[in-house]
């Protein structure tokens, strides 16, 4: 694999990544930018800068090149060397690419960085894209208001306002029967908070006796005590350490079909998945698996100490 995807996973976890005597990639969280011209809407994002002054080495990227690749430290060291020269090669005929990272082109000596566009380095912004946010635009309603506003208004005639003798017993007559009306709604409510009263009243009778009975067991069952002792297993027969989760899930499962007590034990701080053979109380039993695993089926299998 490229040293470029190596620097590029770290990249999602790491604010800054030094490459030993190239330099160092650092990042900067930036908040959520709103494009007026374009009318886009842009999630939060790392901004990826390069740095030539950060040399020196911090041990992160070749101590990740060898936990994936189960290699040595020095060779991890070696790899990334023989990497760099071939960049340096390359940047003095043309522009170097670093897939998911950017390009750098040297111009008068001095080394210009260009980071690629459209990648997401954050992960709080997982599956986040650019939103198109279109103007606004309001309406208006003067045209529909003048046009109400010339409307003639409407004027009543005389014989109009005049309102015939019969129309005022009509009203009386229909105020009396909503009179009527209410009396009876008034009197049908009475009745049924009463009845609502007298149920309330039998229900807590009721209750007041359940709370008095005494119920009393006879014959009730003996005590069971269970004393449950346990050892912590803290001695590890690891198979290796993986990348990927669906990886080590692959090795576990391979393991356990032939006849291992395999299982996951968590996430180391490199952030890869650790699959053992087994796990023992016992240190001298664990050594003995150990030995049997490296004779006859991984010379690569070693031992944790550490408590899950």
């Amino acid at each position: 694999m490229k040293l470029a995807n190596y620097i590029s996973d770290l990249l999602y976890r790491y604010e800054c990544v030094i490459i030993p005597g190239f330099g160092g990639f650092v990042t900067n969280q930036k908040s959520a930018i709103i494009d007026a011209d374009k009318q886009t809407l842009n999630p939060p994002y790392k901004q990826i800068s390069f740095n030539k002054h950060l040399q020196n080495n911090d041990g992160l990227l070749a101590n990740y090149i060898a936990c994936v690749d189960k290699i040595k430290y020095n060779c991890a060291l070696n790899f990334i060397k023989f990497e760099i020269e071939s960049w340096e090669k390359k940047l003095a005929q043309d522009e170097l690419v670093l897939d998911a990272i950017g390009s750098f082109r040297l111009e008068n000596n001095h080394l210009h960085f260009e980071p690629q566009k459209g990648l997401n380095y954050l992960t709080s912004s997982f599956g986040l894209g650019t939103v198109v946010a279109p103007e606004v635009k309001r309406e208006t309603y003067q045209k529909e208001v003048e046009k109400i506003e010339d409307k003639a208004p409407v004027y009543l005639s005389p014989e109009k306002r005049n309102k015939p003798h019969y129309l005022k017993y009509a009203a009386i007559f229909v105020l009396g029967l909503s009179t009527i009306a209410l009396g009876g709604k008034l009197v049908r409510d009475y009745i049924q908070q009463n009845t609502i009263a007298e149920a309330h009243d039998l229900q807590n009778k009721a209750q007041q006796k359940i709370e008095r009975a005494t119920f009393v067991i006879s014959d009730p069952l003996p005590t069971l005590n269970l004393n449950v002792t346990g050892q912590k297993k803290t001695f590890h027969v690891i198979a290796g350490a993986f990348r990927f989760p669906e990886n080590a899930e692959k090795k576990m499962s391979q393991l356990k079909h032939e006849g291992y007590p395999s299982q996951i034990l968590g996430v180391n701080k490199w952030n890869l998945t650790v699959v053992s053979y087994g796990s023992y109380a016992n240190k001298e039993e664990a050594r003995a698996v150990l030995d049997n695993i490296k004779s006859n089926v991984a010379k690569d299998a070693w031992l944790l100490t550490q408590e899950f």
